[in-house]
């Protein structure tokens, strides 16, 4: 298994701007790092476990995959939309009104609605997976591996807005952060939906215009 490159592969994946690492920011802003850590126990849970089962499924659901996967993203990216929604409306750090956390539930089945997870497992499972290793053991060990090296970069986006929280403190400033966040989702899930969209899809779209 060519371990190095699956582990660079994963900490750009999990370091870089996406749906969970913005979640876990405005998390960390909204309700400090005690309260975000069982979502990001979850979100790194899930992470490892949604690879994992690619790992396993792939090789026979492969074409059920593909057919699947233009409505994986819309129900994925109108929740990450929703979600959006829920930022831009969020109150001032501690607010007891406020909508909470998504917790530890949460974090695990967010992946399963975030087109970037689903585009991430099918590289690692394409790409790193040895030929001739067991389903099930490659399914483990992916699970394991993209566990270990998820955790500590989606905590440095939770830390992050920790760190901003002071700086957060006039309403008005709170106010610009949670729609920028908010207004980075949106964006950033309604990219993902425009790269999960079979390209014969499009073809036939401008066939039509």
């Amino acid at each position: 298994m060519n371990f190095l490159p699956l582990v660079m592969y994963l900490v750009v994946m999990g370091i870089t701007p996406g749906p969970n690492n913005l979640v876990l920011a405005s998390s960390g802003v909204n309700f400090g790092f005690s309260r975000t850590i069982p979502a990001l126990l979850g979100m790194a849970l899930g992470l490892g476990i949604q690879v994992g089962a690619i790992t396993l499924l792939l090789g026979n659901l492969v074409a059920w995959m593909e057919t699947m996967q233009l409505w994986l993203a819309l129900i994925g990216c109108l929740y990450l939309l929703w979600l959006a929604w829920g930022m831009a409306h969020a109150g001032k750090p501690g607010d007891k009104a406020a909508a909470n956390p998504i917790g530890f539930v949460g974090g695990v089945l967010f992946n399963w609605l975030n087109p970037k997870v689903w585009l991430m497992g099918f590289n690692i499972t394409m790409v790193f997976l040895p030929a001739g290793m067991n389903a099930v053991h490659a399914a483990i060990l992916f699970a394991a591996i993209t566990f270990a090296t998820s955790l500590p970069c989606i905590a440095v986006w939770a830390g992050g807005g920790v760190m901003i929280r002071r700086f957060l403190h006039k309403p008005w400033r709170l106010r610009a952060f949670n729609c920028t966040m908010a207004a980075m989702l949106a964006m950033t899930a309604m990219w993902l939906l425009v790269q999960m969209i079979p390209a014969n899809s499009l073809d036939a779209f401008q066939a039509m215009a």
